[in-house]
């Protein structure tokens, strides 16, 4: 794990571990913070995790805005954080900590809910 320094959208400054945790065969890149005592998750990992979607950015983008136009604070209270990617490169994406990944978990699952109740109501009829 290696010492890295970043910034919060409030310009706080972060003393950062990184890690990458396994979820069956997918990696969600995670990042502690020292000074808040907390670990944030990479949420378009997590997206993977938990839909298969071909395009988990699309995914999450589209959850965002209707996130937002339901008032939710999980939307407009996302940081953003430099994460490794595939290539070795760092890029911002976007993160939660705990309480705020359970919350997308939740609004994934009640997404994945709609769309079933959808699709058997197109099937059915």
């Amino acid at each position: 794990m290696s010492e890295n320094s970043g910034h919060l959208k409030n310009k706080t400054v972060m003393e950062k571990e990184s890690s990458i945790k396994l979820f069956e065969t997918k990696q969600v890149r995670s990042i502690w913070d020292t000074e808040q005592e907390k670990w944030y998750f990479s949420i378009i990992d997590v997206i993977t995790v938990l839909t298969e979607s071909p395009n988990p950015r699309k995914y999450w983008s589209v959850l965002r805005t209707r996130l937002k136009k339901d008032g939710s604070q999980l939307a407009t209270n996302c940081n953003q954080l430099k994460m490794q990617s595939a290539d070795a490169k760092f890029y911002k994406t976007d993160v939660a900590d705990t309480e705020q990944l359970f919350r997308l978990i939740q609004s994934v699952f009640y997404s994945v809910g709609i769309i079933y109740l959808v699709e058997k109501l197109v099937i059915t009829s």
